[in-house]
């Protein structure tokens, strides 16, 4: 009969070099210590299950002490009695969470936090995100990611495809690309399932411009929409920069009174802090914003609390007045019933501008200061000695072009509206 084991005993026993020692627990019939040749301790139960001698691991010496190991080993042993295979059980258990941390949605969000988060701007790593939600995780998300083949990847771009959005499959087979070559950089696969998949639509670079006709219905349309996407775009259309920049316009940025905003380099896509001179209709647009909470910073805002969002149904309230004001004009005399405007997007408003500039003689490295470009006319070695900020000239270029727009706004329209479809 062998001997209850203690505490004492346990650490006193010595390992033999030779081979491995399992030492019963004479307290508790099926309890093991068992000693490694390299000195290392841990428990183990014995028992037999429909006729057949089976061991279950519970864990190491010391971390889990004798007492705990007693308690452990009566757990299973009434299991046992119970007609059930606890070591079967554990290694289910284990084999259901490793199936679960495996799955697409749950290392998708392993590559969002620690990934793309860490490594992107907010805005791409929102956009990321987005692909994921939208395209990705409603059709994979369960499945473990060494499941899926490059049949499941030319399933999900053709499906992406044939609902209409040949970009959005272009963004997302770049996502899940990134996505595997992820995975396999931190073992979780061997090979990506990605590999020799195309793009499966071509894209066009957009080279829409707004003519000065629909500059000025634009212009009338935003002051009827009214705060705040009607200033809004107005602002857009004066400075010519990115969307989401000026949306995020907050007040401490607006500097000298207000003649110029500078665009802090975490929110500018190239990293770079950006310094915008405000003509004066801008100076005066922005004059007239109301503050939204005693204590926000945001310019452009229903909350207080984050910039504007909604950008798609505003530019469809934009639409629907520009579409009323084309066929008010339509009926004056001389003008006639056949007018449209085509289709547009608020990113079109800033190659508006840039082309606006160029007609009005600007030179090309001014422009490009103005849109905040780092590639073009003055790049690479130039633009390292080159650290001339251009301000006095992108304030010239910028107070013609407002001169221009406004000039537009109060004067009479000059030729026709193309065709629009809504």
């Amino acid at each position: 009969m062998p001997k209850a084991l203690t505490a004492q005993s346990v650490e006193r026993l010595k390992p033999d070099s030779t081979k491995q020692l399992q030492v019963p627990d004479g307290l508790l019939p099926g309890l093991y210590l068992v000693l490694q040749p390299s000195g290392s301790r841990s428990w183990a139960v014995r028992y037999r299950h429909a006729g057949t001698p089976r061991k279950l691991t519970l864990g190491g010496y010391p971390v889990l002490d004798l007492a705990r190991a007693r308690a452990e080993a009566r757990t299973a042993l009434q299991a046992v009695a119970q007609g059930r295979d606890p070591a079967r059980e554990k290694q289910e258990a284990k084999r259901s969470a490793r199936d679960e941390k495996d799955t697409v949605a749950a290392q998708v969000e392993s590559f969002l936090t620690r990934h793309t988060r860490k490594n992107n701007k907010a805005r791409t790593a929102q956009e990321v995100e987005r692909v994921f939600k939208l395209h990705v995780l409603p059709v994979w998300g369960e499945r473990r990611v060494q499941e899926i083949t490059r049949r499941d990847v030319v399933d999900l771009l053709d499906g992406i495809v044939d609902r209409g959005k040949p970009v959005a499959a272009n963004r997302t087979l770049a996502a899940v690309r990134k996505f595997f070559n992820w995975l396999i950089d931190r073992s979780v696969l061997q090979t990506s399932p990605c590999i020799r998949i195309k793009p499966p639509s071509q894209e066009k670079s957009r080279d829409r411009v707004l003519s000065d006709e629909e500059l000025r219905l634009l212009w009338r349309a935003a002051d009827k929409l009214g705060f705040p996407f009607g200033p809004f775009v107005q602002v857009l259309i004066f400075t010519g920069q990115r969307r989401d920049e000026v949306a995020g316009m907050r007040r401490p940025e607006l500097k000298e009174g207000g003649v110029l905003w500078t665009i802090p380099g975490t929110r500018t896509k190239n990293g770079t802090e950006h310094d915008v001179p405000l003509a004066e209709p801008a100076r005066e647009i922005l004059a007239t914003v109301p503050r939204i909470g005693t204590a926000s910073e945001f310019m452009f805002t229903t909350t207080g609390d984050a910039p504007i969002s909604g950008y798609s149904n505003a530019k469809d309230r934009l639409d629907a007045i520009m579409l009323a004001l084309v066929r008010d004009d339509a009926a004056r005399p001389g003008i006639g019933p056949d007018l449209a405007l085509q289709p547009w997007r608020i990113h079109d408003l800033r190659r508006t501008v840039a082309s606006g500039l160029a007609r009005l003689g600007v030179a090309v490295h001014v422009i490009e200061a103005i849109l905040n470009h780092r590639s073009g006319q003055i790049s690479g070695v130039a633009a390292v000695y080159n650290r001339h900020s251009y301000l006095p000239e992108k304030r010239r270029a910028l107070e013609a072009w407002a001169d221009h727009v406004m000039h537009l706004v109060d004067g009479e329209a000059a030729g026709n509206v193309v065709a629009f479809r809504a």
